[in-house]
């Protein structure tokens, strides 16, 4: 952990304050914070059939339709835990809800622009239960790639024009890396 040094100039400073960030310097950096969410988690799910669920939207800050995992923010709704946000992202954006949960690890975002950390987890036992394609003015497309197709879709997809996040494929490392399912839970 940085320290603080004792010259007022080099403490961090709120330069901008929105509804969901904040612009900090502290001495010659600057970065990101998160207000009214307590990080963000993202989700690795297949079905019965063998297929990664993904999703595509907008993104304002790339001008570009982006494929990710479900994800989303956690507590910017109320106070929740982590793994009730990664259950409520998942089936929110998806439609889909899941019987295990496995919780992977947390990490940064982006540790060179945000505080923003990332919880990962692994859903197992997926059913439909809804349409899925997000809340409010979200746009999201779901997409169903059988896990052998899963690199050359991805690949198809970029020659598109459209976005991958990278994060896809730490996701495809832990599902072909599987742990011992000791953290699991139910529902």
């Amino acid at each position: 952990m940085m320290k603080h040094a004792d010259n007022p100039e080099e403490r961090p400073q709120t330069l901008f304050r929105g509804k969901f960030l904040e612009l900090v310097k502290e001495g010659r950096w600057e970065y990101v914070r998160r207000v009214n969410a307590n990080g963000a988690v993202m989700v690795i799910a297949v079905t019965e059939e063998g297929e990664l669920l993904l999703v595509e939207e907008y993104r304002f800050p790339l001008h570009a339709r982006t494929i990710g995992l479900p994800a989303g923010l956690s507590g910017d709704g109320g106070e929740e835990s982590t793994l009730e946000s990664a259950r409520r992202e998942l089936e929110e954006e998806t439609g889909y809800s899941a019987s295990f949960w496995t919780y992977l690890f947390t990490g940064p975002s982006s540790p060179g622009l945000t505080t923003e950390m990332v919880s990962f987890y692994l859903a197992d036992g997926l059913r439909q239960v809804a349409e899925g394609g997000g809340v409010d003015n979200e746009d999201i497309t779901v997409h169903r790639i059988p896990l052998s197709l899963v690199h050359d879709w991805l690949m198809d997809q970029t020659g598109q024009g459209k976005v991958v996040d990278p994060k896809i494929f730490m996701g495809l490392y832990f599902l072909f890396h599987r742990f011992d399912g000791s953290d699991r839970e139910e529902g």
